[in-house]
C-alpha cells in the first residue's frame, strides 16, 4: 500500500526525507518509488563521510524491472549507511520508511528542506 508520512519531505526524483535532530536527516525513497520499481534486488550506496550537493546522483538501485539512480535530496555529508540493504535490499519494498531507509546526512544547507514538498504536495505530483 502507497503512504505517504506526513512527518516526512518529499522531491520530485522520489526520495523522503526525515529531519532528525542536530541537524542530521534521514534519506530513502518513497512508497511509491518502491512499488514502481517492483522486487529490488540490489542497492549501491555511497560511504560514510562522502559529500554531496543537492540532487547530485548518490547511488543505484536496482530492480526486477530497472535500474535506477538515486538522487540526493539535500546537500550534506553522508553520517550513516544502512548496512543491512546490502545483504536485504527488499527492506525497501517491504518497510521504505523506517527499515528499508538508505543514508542519514548531516545537513550542509538547511534551506534545502524548503523545496522538498510537503506529503499532500507529493501525493498530488505522484497522481499527476
Amino acid at each position: 500500500m502507497l503512504t505517504y508520512p506526513a512527518d516526512l519531505k518529499y522531491v520530485k526524483s522520489h526520495e523522503y526525507v526525515r529531519t532528525e535532530e542536530g541537524g542530521v536527516v534521514t534519506v530513502g525513497i518513497t512508497s511509491f518509488a518502491a512499488d514502481q520499481l517492483g522486487d529490488v534486488t540490489y542497492v549501491e550506496l555511497p560511504a560514510v563521510g562522502t559529500k554531496f550537493e543537492n540532487e547530485q546522483k548518490f547511488g543505484v538501485i536496482e530492480s526486477v524491472k530497472s535500474v535506477s539512480d538515486l538522487f540526493m535530496p539535500v546537500a550534506g555529508e553522508v553520517v550513516a549507511v544502512n548496512d543491512k540493504l546490502t545483504a536485504e535490499p527488499e527492506l525497501v519494498n517491504e518497510d521504505c520508511y523506517q527499515k528499508g531507509w538508505m543514508l542519514k546526512i548531516k545537513l550542509t544547507n538547511p534551506k534545502d528542506l524548503d523545496a522538498a514538498m510537503s506529503a499532500d504536495a507529493y501525493k498530488q505530483f505522484v497522481v499527476e
